[in-house]
């Protein structure tokens, strides 16, 4: 697949470094030649940089732009990205995604607006990580929560600590093909691990389950985290625009407060943010007397949205130490983000990855309707829609001959959702939810979509 990228900045650079690993022909384009430098420099990666303006039309051609399967703009001017998005559409390029700032352009009744303008996707990267902050301090003992299919499944990702009774049992006898919930993912350090029936859980571990939403309470009572307490308070360092998403987004029973060191900014946070349960404090929310003086001692949650990564690690191992049990730090530096594991921050928002699951999802072949990168884990999850037709419907699970490193955690089957397991039939128009290690997804579409000339045979189906 021939790719373009418009803007060499943090996202465009992640995105180019994740999709040169899928063996596609990659061009960045950038005017600023140290970007474009620094990327070509930055590790052995097969992509070609192009120094220019992404509109102009004369440097778009040059890249080849009437060839291009993808086009993806994300620079840091989203009238720029627009404007790119459509002079690459009517210059050829097949589908077009641009990144936006405004929240206004996200409303659905735009979005045929959008699409006649040549613009095939939007992404707004702010809005996508203020939805997983929401879902992740809605519950203070989950580490990462994923529904899917409005609901249907649901993932949930579990430190695992001395409480959990599920601890060195291999998961054959754990979770046999009748169990109401599998595990499908396990970080154990800095090693991904995609089980089998001999694995076993330990000490430390940071557990992926796939069950309904019947079996939550289940697997909250298992893993030994039935005394957390539910979050009502939330207190956030830094007023920026995921902060008003998420304030925004945060359900009616939930309290919150948000500490802001700009004048400026909290007066313009009271006029967003009007609201009874929302308090918008002028300070640094580094300041440990302010911390308390505002209740961290009756807090459950506490995230920490600032642009600064460090700044936001060093908060939440504060307010750990401050009794928080649920911390949520934005890292934006993908360095940072081991290492805020291995500190036990909790959960970890990087918007480039979850917006790099949004446009890779576009490059899928198959029906893909939801996918996410899980940052801690280097794998990803996707919620597959099997055609008519297609390899995964020939036969039960047990005589497809799946690559290795991937796990079906469940499918949705007429809105509701049950596991599988090597008896399972998928059903043409099964969603069914595929677990992997990073960048296999597209090694995956093939399973679900009609295949053509000798592709059953190779899958072993004939």
């Amino acid at each position: 697949m021939k790719i373009i990228i418009a803007g060499a900045g943090a996202v465009g650079t992640h995105l180019a470094k994740l999709l040169s690993d899928e063996n596609h022909n990659i061009t960045v384009i950038d005017e600023n030649p140290e970007k474009t430098e620094a990327l070509s420099q930055a590790g052995n990666y097969d992509l070609i940089t192009f120094n220019n303006s992404p509109t102009s039309i004369m440097g778009l051609k040059e890249a080849g732009v009437a060839q291009t399967d993808l086009f993806i703009a994300v620079t840091p001017d989203e009238t720029r990205n627009i404007t790119c998005c459509m002079l690459a559409h009517n210059l050829g390029a097949k589908k077009t995604v641009a990144r936006v700032d405004n929240a206004e352009y996200m409303q659905k009744q735009h979005q045929d607006f959008f699409k006649q303008m040549g613009i095939s996707s939007l992404i707004y990267p702010e809005q996508l990580a203020a939805r997983e902050i929401c879902e992740g301090v809605k519950r203070s003992w989950v580490r990462q929560y994923w529904e899917v299919h409005n609901g249907a499944l649901v993932m949930l990702g579990i430190k695992l600590r001395e409480s959990a009774k599920i601890l060195n049992i291999e998961l054959r006898d754990l979770c046999p093909p009748d169990s109401p919930y599998h595990i499908v993912a396990i970080k154990r350090r800095s090693e991904t691990l995609i089980p089998n029936g001999r694995t076993q859980l330990e000490l430390g571990d940071i557990a992926y389950f796939m069950t309904t939403k019947k079996y939550v309470p289940y697997i909250r009572e298992i893993v030994g985290k039935e005394n957390y307490d539910d979050v009502k308070n939330v207190l956030i360092m830094g007023g920026g625009r995921t902060t008003v998403h998420v304030a925004h987004m945060k359900p009616d029973y939930m309290s919150m407060k948000v500490i802001e060191q700009s004048v400026e900014r909290c007066n313009r946070l009271n006029e967003l943010l009007d609201s009874d349960d929302i308090r918008i404090i002028q300070g640094d929310g580094r300041d440990t007397s302010l911390l308390i003086d505002e209740g961290i001692y009756d807090t459950q949650a506490f995230c920490a949205l600032t642009p600064e990564t460090e700044t936001n690690v060093l908060a939440c191992l504060a307010a750990k130490r401050m009794g928080v049990r649920k911390t949520v730090a934005l890292c934006e530096n993908m360095d940072y983000v081991d290492m805020a594991e291995k500190l036990d921050i909790g959960t970890i928002i990087n918007k480039k990855t979850i917006a790099a699951s949004h446009i890779y999802q576009m490059m899928l072949d198959a029906d893909v309707n939801n996918m996410k990168c899980l940052n801690i884990a280097n794998a990803d999850v996707a919620e597959f829609v099997a055609a008519e037709g297609s390899p995964i419907t020939e036969k039960p699970i047990r005589a497809i001959k799946l690559p290795e490193g991937v796990v079906l955690g469940g499918l949705v089957r007429g809105n509701v959702g049950m596991p599988i397991s090597g008896n399972t039939q998928v059903q043409p128009g099964d969603s069914v939810v595929v677990f992997c290690r990073s960048q296999m997804l597209k090694k995956l579409d093939q399973y679900f979509r009609k295949p053509s000339g000798g592709l059953l045979e190779k899958l072993g189906l004939k």
